[in-house]
């Protein structure tokens, strides 16, 4: 029998049962009589209600009011935007070859006329360009190669840039030569 020396035991009584099996111990003298049953928290600790909230959603159909964004289809861009990505259709082509036309033309082609047009004519000159590199490739047995992939080179710097330009002051550029097979 243990004992607990804030409570004095008296000798032929029993103790009280451990905490936690679901018996209710008896209250203290003096104490009157317990709460109900229904008021006392569950053994175990807090359970959620069987039905689950019933609360209504936030307003606006999510978080924060704010309306949730459709991917269907996506508002026009500005005409300063539409230069931009023009823009940098134009240079990614520089940087990244085909696949920076390729992305932009893809992604914003339905949003403006203007960036349509000068990413799919960003796209037809790597295109051209990367026709022009392999022949220079396959003719490099022959000194005429390695100057086609100079002259490809610096046609590529030099005419990207022009169309860069062009492009950001929204003026619609065209390669000299350029086979235009995206149309």
């Amino acid at each position: 029998m243990t004992t607990n020396p804030d409570e004095p035991q008296q000798p032929g009584s029993t103790p009280p049962p451990p905490p936690g099996t679901g018996a209710t111990p008896p209250p203290p003298p003096g104490a009157g009589t317990p709460p109900p049953a229904a008021q006392q928290p569950p053994a175990g600790g807090y359970q959620a209600p069987a039905g689950g909230y019933q609360a209504a959603p936030p307003p606006g159909g999510g978080y924060g009011g704010a309306p949730q964004a459709s991917y269907g289809a996506q508002p026009p861009l500005s005409d300063s935007d539409q230069r931009m990505w023009a823009m940098l259709a134009h240079i990614g082509g520089i940087l990244f070859w085909f696949v920076a036309p390729l992305v932009i033309w893809l992604i914003f082609k339905d949003r403006g006329r203007y960036v349509d047009e000068q990413a799919k004519e960003a796209l037809n000159w790597q295109i051209t360009l990367t026709i022009a590199y392999i022949a220079g490739m396959i003719l490099t047995v022959i000194v005429i190669g390695g100057l086609i992939l100079v002259a490809a080179g610096i046609c590529a710097l030099v005419f990207g840039i022009i169309a860069a330009i062009a492009a950001n002051k929204g003026e619609p550029y065209r390669y000299p030569f350029a086979l235009r097979l995206v149309k």
